[in-house]
């Protein structure tokens, strides 16, 4: 075990957490003023309901040695047990079991929150905590078996993703995608306008998610090493060309730049190089960006077209960043960068490396999608998922939490 490494992983465990309350802060401006505490109390309650189920069962599942097939690990890791000197299939590794399971739990938490920003403003508390246990044991689980874990089909096939592509950003674009189209439409939607009650907010959650994905990507070398620079500096570059990205196409589009619009940039930057960032080099990390951000931006405006309310744009923002980030990946790996990758299509890789990079993509997707309809469908039905019309009027912070954000006059009263 070494000490450098450790230390620097368990610094990015920290920093990945960390990105959990950003996310919060993000969502929280975005939403109206008698919604902030609802989305940030489900953020907050994935930290602690998805940490406890890793611990008890979930990593396991998702990095224990399994039958064979690939598709989900065993009981071996079942309460953290196990773990004194070897993690299945992995080999060379300079940090213990156990910090590779307390980073990968922060994956698991920020994954499972992302999927509040789609159903914001309509969805009862209890529901989603019971729909977020489910989710996390069968939809993260499993993927992050086949993609993450050495011994996954996927993994065996030769897939790369470096810190979650598929795990995290595909998965939770697509699981909202199925929760969204189960719980339906906010009251009004899309006529009536629902703005962002305070944009300021989102920016400063924006920019502590930022400044967490240098942990998420670099991180993800489990090491203090050469692969982890490139990840970090690939991680700067594509979110600053996300950002432009996404701001040149809203002032060609629609002539105005929105602060807004610079914050979803920058995490759309970073979405498309979470896969990437490892494998890559430096100057293809700035087109990953900026077609991202680019890409992604029209997105978002579909939603309208198709009908479905993914209210803050997690499909839009997140699924497709990830595709984006996985097509990628398979154009542009080069083991210059990283000699345990691959070379991409425009290495000299072929379409093989590339085939797969899309399989992995496609497999996601569906499964995701699937297995969260399948879920989100069960627990609506035994636990209920949506307020009632007069607690989504009322907003969530008093309906299912009986507090108010803001305060204003000492009145109580809290705008719509």
């Amino acid at each position: 075990m070494n000490a450098g490494d450790t230390a620097w992983v368990l610094v990015s465990s920290a920093l990945v957490l960390f990105m959990t309350p950003g996310l919060a802060l993000f969502y929280g401006g975005m939403v109206r003023a008698k919604n902030v505490l609802g989305i940030i109390m489900q953020c907050f309650a994935c930290m602690a309901l998805v940490g406890v189920l890793w611990a008890v069962v979930a990593f396991s599942l998702a990095f224990g040695k399994d039958a064979g097939a690939g598709l989900i690990g065993g009981f071996g890791y079942a309460g953290l047990s196990g773990l004194a000197h070897t993690l299945a299939g992995f080999h060379g590794l300079h940090v213990s079991p156990l910090t590779v399971m307390v980073f990968q739990m922060m994956f698991a938490v920020i994954t499972a929150a992302l999927i509040a920003g789609g159903v914001a403003d309509r969805m009862r508390f209890a529901g989603f905590l019971v729909f977020i246990a489910l989710w996390a044991l069968l939809v993260y689980a499993p993927i992050a078996h086949w993609v993450f874990s050495p011994e996954g089909w996927l993994a065996r096939r030769g897939v790369l993703d470096f810190a979650g592509g598929t795990v995290v950003e595909i998965n939770s674009g697509f699981s909202t995608l199925a929760v969204v189209l189960v719980v339906g439409r906010r009251r009004g939607w899309p006529s009536e306008s629902m703005a962002p009650h305070s944009v300021p907010l989102s920016l400063l959650g924006a920019g502590i998610l930022w400044f967490g994905w240098f942990g998420f990507n670099a991180g993800s070398a489990l090491a203090a090493n050469q692969v982890a620079v490139h990840a970090f500096v690939n991680t700067q570059l594509a979110a600053a060309a996300g950002l432009l990205g996404w701001i040149a196409f809203e002032r060609v589009k629609e002539h105005s730049p929105t602060t807004l619009g610079a914050a979803s940039g920058a995490v759309a930057g970073m979405v498309a190089i979470t896969p990437c960032a490892g494998f890559v080099s430096a100057m293809p990390s700035l087109l990953i960006g900026v077609l991202a951000g680019i890409v992604c931006a029209m997105a978002v405006r579909f939603k309208f077209k198709m009908g479905y309310d993914d209210s803050l744009d997690v499909l839009g923002v997140h699924g497709v960043g990830g595709l984006v980030g996985m097509v990628l990946l398979g154009c542009f790996a080069t083991t210059a960068v990283n000699a345990h990758g691959a070379n991409g299509l425009f290495d000299g890789g072929g379409f093989h490396f590339f085939g797969l990079e899309l399989l992995a993509a496609v497999v996601a997707a569906a499964y995701a999608f699937g297995a969260t309809w399948l879920i989100a469908k069960g627990v609506d039905k035994v636990v209920g998922l949506r307020v009632s019309a007069e607690d989504e009027i009322q907003g969530l912070d008093l309906s299912q939490h009986a507090e108010s954000a803001y305060s204003l006059g000492g009145s109580g009263r809290v705008g719509s």
